[in-house]
């Protein structure tokens, strides 16, 4: 039996296909969506197939050339209208995402208004979307250039923020004149839906969105980006999988934009403010219980304050009460499936069997739900096969080193380059430090980088091009270049 919605959360939750400004049962019958705090079914949504993805190109095609006609004042004026009515509706879409993804209601209520700001941000932005003129060196001709829009894009969001990261590819690519086919991940399709209902409420016609979840989003992907129609790939999500799709944007050459994994180092240098090196650390590694590709992954601690910042910071982890997201109180919630909690929980083991000491956590309880503690990892060795992997979850290990160098080398061995963190109160110190991390993100003194009006995004593996800011609007347009003389 699934959940009431309407009654549990307070709104109703579409829960079919979005095609063309119609909800439509898909051809592949209804997928379940599942609370991680209990196991059980909360609701089912429609089930996509590569047909009902070529249905939804149809509908970006169609309305594409009156879309991108629209004037931007107009294009903003929806973007802001969604902006309203999501932060009117707030409590609800929080609540809505606490059970299809298992976070504590806390960290929802910030994602959603996280999420909300993209399409205020985006608002702005459609009526800022530049060009140039100038003359040519021989003087030949003018050089014109502008801005158009890349066209019918391809959008694919992660189950671990399922509204931001939706808002986040929406909100640009309607600011620049694109139409969208969004596929939502399959353990979080409910919050990307009710996203997609706003937009029509807020006034964005028929087929310039389009959702489609899916439980095989490969054979989808391969359908859509085989259509010429289709000139744009958003993708966020694992490094394995964002090689995949490059591979098979090849064919088409099509446009990509690819946000993916992380690595994250925290460093900690000698001269540190610990205390609020601490409080960064929470932020960096539990915001979101850890599952966020911006979260600490290794902490590099000098070796003189090692014993105080780990001492304080198990003390602060273990004080968190951990339960179902949607009862007062919780500060950590369960993890999204079993898969993730059984890697979680595999890469603790291997950390403690190669020599890291457990200060607080390390266990999973014996209860329902995908739960995994809080957990503190000290004196982790610097080859520790935990350090190589992108942990997802609350586990922090700690790593010494004696100087600086030392941390710089330690903190780039590694194909990801999404975000770095680090502590010093020598202003001059940290940012020589920042420019020679190999990170797309830098947070000096700061647990937090994320913010709409800032570039997101990594090098590496960690991906390419830019989400957020006007580098995000920029993703969803093609520069043209005109010569004329007058």
């Amino acid at each position: 039996m699934t959940t009431d919605l309407a009654a549990t959360i307070g709104i109703d939750a579409p829960t079919g296909l979005l095609i063309d400004g119609q909800w439509s049962p898909g051809r592949a019958g209804v997928l379940p969506v599942i609370d991680p705090a209990t196991e059980d079914p909360i609701a089912e949504v429609a089930n996509a197939t590569p047909e009902d993805a070529l249905d939804a190109v149809d509908a970006a095609a169609a309305a594409l050339p009156k879309w991108a006609a629209t004037a931007p004042r107009e294009r903003a004026e929806c973007l802001r209208r969604a902006w309203e009515l999501m932060v009117a509706r707030a409590e609800p879409l929080a609540r809505l995402m606490v059970l299809e993804n298992g976070k504590a209601l806390k960290d929802a209520r910030g994602e959603i208004m996280y999420a909300a700001e993209f399409f205020r941000w985006y608002a702005e932005e459609a009526v800022r979307i530049d060009g140039g003129l100038s003359v040519a060196p021989s003087g030949a001709n003018r050089i014109m250039v502008q801005r158009q829009p890349v066209g019918v894009s391809v959008l694919i969001t992660p189950w671990n923020f399922p509204a931001a990261m939706a808002t986040r590819k929406i909100g640009p690519a309607l600011a620049a004149g694109c139409t969208v086919v969004l596929k939502p991940a399959k353990e979080t399709p409910l919050s990307a839906l009710a996203v997609a209902g706003l937009l029509a409420e807020a006034g964005v016609p028929a087929g310039v969105v389009n959702v489609l979840p899916t439980t095989k989003p490969g054979p989808m992907t391969e359908a859509m980006l085989a259509d010429p129609r289709v000139r744009k790939l958003s993708f966020t999500g694992s490094t394995e999988v964002g090689r995949m799709l490059l591979k098979t944007a090849a064919e088409t050459v099509t446009n990509c934009s690819m946000e993916l994994g992380g690595n994250a180092p925290f460093l900690v240098f000698e001269d540190a403010d610990i205390d609020a090196a601490v409080d960064g650390a929470f932020l960096a590694k539990m915001r979101n219980g850890g599952e966020a590709c911006t979260a600490a992954n290794r902490f590099y601690v000098h070796d003189a304050v090692a014993d105080q910042f780990s001492a304080k910071l198990a003390g602060r982890l273990a004080a968190l009460r951990v339960g179902p997201g949607l009862d007062d109180g919780i500060d950590l919630g369960p993890l999204v499936n079993s898969d993730t909690r059984s890697k979680v929980a595999e890469l603790v083991d291997s950390a403690t069997a190669d020599g890291a000491k457990v200060l607080t956590g390390g266990q999973a309880p014996d209860r329902a739900g995908f739960f995994y503690p809080p957990t503190v990892l000290d004196q982790v060795p610097a080859g520790a096969g935990i350090l190589g992997q992108e942990i997802f979850g609350p586990v922090a290990p700690i790593v010494r080193f004696t100087d600086r160098q030392q941390a710089i080398t330690l903190a780039n061995a590694t194909e990801y380059g999404l975000v770095s963190y680090l502590y010093s109160r020598d202003l001059r110190k940290a940012l020589q430090v920042a420019e020679a991390l190999e990170a797309g993100m830098v947070g000096i003194n700061r647990g937090v980088v994320s913010d709409p009006a800032a570039p997101f995004g990594g090098v590496k593996q960690s991906g390419l091009g830019r989400e957020g800011g006007h580098d995000g609007l920029l993703e969803f347009t093609e520069t043209k270049y005109i010569a004329v003389d007058w």
